[in-house]
C-alpha cells in the first residue's frame, strides 16, 4: 500500500508559545519492554529495533546505553539522515553514516508513525524502539527507552553488572534529573529557538545557573552521583558534547564554551574515553544538522567545519 507523505513543517516552529518561549511537545508512545515473557512487548533477543539520528541527543542517550550494556547485537539500529526535511526525518542515504529504513524499507520516519497510527497527529521524533515481531512502536520518550535498555534485556546483555539507575541511588538520580533536563538538556534549545529577547535570556540565564551547578558538583567527585556512571551523565553528556560545536553558536549560547569549565571539561572527556562510547558520536552528522536544517536560525544553511572539539578529549 503507498503511504502518503505529509508535509509536516518545522517543529520547532509549532512549539513556540505566546511569549515567544520554546515549549517541548509530550511524545506520545508510551509502552514498555520486559523481562516478563508474559508481557506483550517481552525483552527477546533480535526484537527490537531503534531508529535513531546521530544528531538528536534524546537518541544519543539510547546508543550510550545500548553500548555501555552491551546489547548491540540484540538491538539492531537505523540512522536517518542528518537533514531534518519540511516532512521530518528521512532515510536518505546520502550522508555518511545515514543507513536507511533496512528493516522497514521506508522514506520518511513518519510513515512509520502512521503505519502505526494512520491518525497521528503529534511530532514525529526520535529515537523510535519498534517492536519487529508485533510490527508496532514501544516508545518513543528517550527517559523511558534508556531505563528499559538498563533493566529488561540483562539476561542477554553483555554487561548486565552495568546499572545506571541503582536503587540506593535513584533518589539523587531522580533529583540531578529533575533540574538537568529544564535547565540544561532542554534549556539550550529554549535558548535557541526563542523569538523573544525576554524568552532567550531567561533561558540563558537558566542554562549557565545549571552548568555552574554541574561545574561546582564535579569539582570534588568522578560523576555526577560520585565514583559511579549513572543515568544522570548519561542524559548530561549529549548535550554537553554538542555545546561547543552546535549549542555555544548556533543557539547563542555563548556566555562560555564546556572547555572554559576545568571539572566538566575533565568529566566529559572521561565518558567520551568510556568503551562503546565514542562510536556513538557523530560531529559531522551534529554540525550538519543543526545548521543546514534550522533556516530559521541560519539562513544560509552553511555549516561550519569546527571547532573539533573531539581532540581535546
Amino acid at each position: 500500500m503507498t503511504q502518503t507523505v505529509q508535509t509536516t513543517g518545522n517543529t520547532w516552529l509549532n512549539e513556540i508559545s505566546s511569549d515567544g518561549a520554546f515549549v517541548r511537545a509530550s511524545t506520545s508512545f508510551r509502552g514498555a519492554v520486559s523481562k516478563d515473557s508474559s508481557q506483550l512487548h517481552a525483552a527477546d533477543p533480535d526484537r527490537y529495533h531503534l531508529y535513531v539520528s546521530l544528531a538528536c541527543p534524546w537518541a544519543h542517550r539510547t546508543l550510550m546505553v545500548r553500548a555501555l550494556k552491551g546489547l548491540e547485537d540484540l538491538i539492531s539500529v537505523d540512522v536517518v539522515h542528518p537533514y531534518l526535511t519540511d516532512k521530518g526525518w528521512s532515510f536518505d542515504t546520502d550522508f555518511d553514516g545515514a543507513t536507511g529504513d533496512r528493516f522497514g524499507a521506508h522514506s520518511f520516519l513518519q510513515q512509520i508513525y502512521r503505519a502505526v497510527s494512520p491518525d497521528y497527529a503529534g511530532v514525529i521524533t526520535v529515537p523510535v524502539l519498534f517492536d519487529k515481531k508485533l510490527g508496532t512502536i514501544v516508545n518513543n520518550e528517550s527517559s523511558e527507552i534508556i531505563r528499559m535498555l538498563n533493566t529488561e534485556f540483562d539476561t542477554f546483555a553483555r554487561h548486565p553488572e552495568i546499572d545506571l539507575y541503582p536503587e540506593n541511588l535513584r533518589s539523587q538520580i531522580d533529583a540531578l534529573n529533575a533540574w538537568i533536563y529544564p535547565s540544561i538538556n532542554n534549556g539550550v534549545y529554549r535558548s535557541g529557538f526563542a523569538q523573544t529577547q525576554q524568552a532567550h535570556e531567561a533561558a540563558v540565564n537558566e542554562l549557565f545557573d545549571g552548568l555552574d551547578r554541574v561545574e561546582h558538583i564535579l569539582q570534588d567527585q568522578q560523576f555526577l552521583c560520585g565514583e559511579a556512571l549513572t543515568e544522570a551523565d548519561v542524559r548530561l553528556f549529549p548535550t554537553l558534547i554538542r555545546f561547543d560545536a552546535v549549542y555555544h553558536t548556533h543557539f547563542k549560547c555563548n556566555r562560555k564554551l564546556i572547555a572554559q569549565y576545568p571539572a566538566m571539561h575533565r568529566y566529559m572527556a572521561s565518558i567520551y574515553r568510556l568503551p562503546g562510547i565514542a562510536e556513538t558520536v557523530d560531529m559531522e552528522q551534529i554540525r550538519f544538522h543543526y545548521f543546514f536544517s534550522h533556516r530559521h536560525i541560519n539562513p544560509t544553511g552553511i555549516v561550519p567545519k569546527g571547532p573539533d572539539v573531539l581532540a581535546a578529549l
